[in-house]
């Protein structure tokens, strides 16, 4: 059924083309709406639009690809079903990262004996950078991503949330479920820390 429309081996061909330029024209409030009332092309629309920032957000949570792609049909799935309980008391992408950091934490909870591997993307080189900007954008995020590996999970969260998915204060704090003062505050710590490994690599 829809799960298996989902599932990220055959997620990709499923999406009909005119399903993306469907989404053109819709938002994603609208769509919500419409998958409510078991409108299928409206799924397929809102999962071509957001299957790839949710996925990386998985994988970043998670460090395993293929525990990812599952937990990814997992979110996209109660998304079919609880489509009608979505209030829009917050952006649709807020409302899919906080159900897929929830399926992210069950999953860690599960699989205690597997590793937080933080996954950053790298820098992409300009086509205009010369070969020495390149190599020098190649190097910073070398750094970077070294650096973050060195943070707690929970800054790491915060500085992926605002920094990689440029979410604003309020809504990291509705999706890590956390006060907007701690999100501030790890947010402070967090580009501290950030900083001193940078400097220090």
């Amino acid at each position: 059924m829809l799960q298996s429309f989902i599932r990220s081996g055959s997620a990709a061909a499923a999406v009909p083309a005119n399903a993306a330029t469907a989404g053109e024209y819709s938002s994603d409030e609208m769509l919500v709406e419409r998958i409510a009332a078991g409108n299928k092309l409206a799924m397929q629309v809102l999962f071509a639009r957001h299957r790839t920032p949710v996925y990386r957000w998985l994988l970043r949570l998670v460090g395993n690809e293929t525990v990812a792609e599952d937990l990814l049909s997992d979110v996209f799935f109660d998304v079919w079903q609880q489509a009608g309980r979505f209030e829009g008391r917050s952006a649709v992408t807020t409302w899919l990262l906080s159900i897929a950091r929830f399926k992210a934490l069950s999953a860690r909870r599960r699989r205690t004996h597997a590793e937080l591997n933080e996954v950053v993307e790298a820098t992409v080189a300009d086509s205009a950078d010369n070969a020495e900007v390149a190599l020098e954008k190649k190097h910073e995020a070398e750094m970077l991503r070294g650096a973050l590996t060195k943070l707690s999970p929970d800054h790491r969260q915060i500085i992926d949330l605002v920094y990689y998915h440029e979410k604003s204060v309020d809504d990291a704090a509705q999706i890590l479920s956390i006060p907007s003062a701690t999100v501030k505050t790890r947010m402070f710590y967090a580009r501290k820390k950030l900083a001193e490994l940078v400097q220090a690599a």
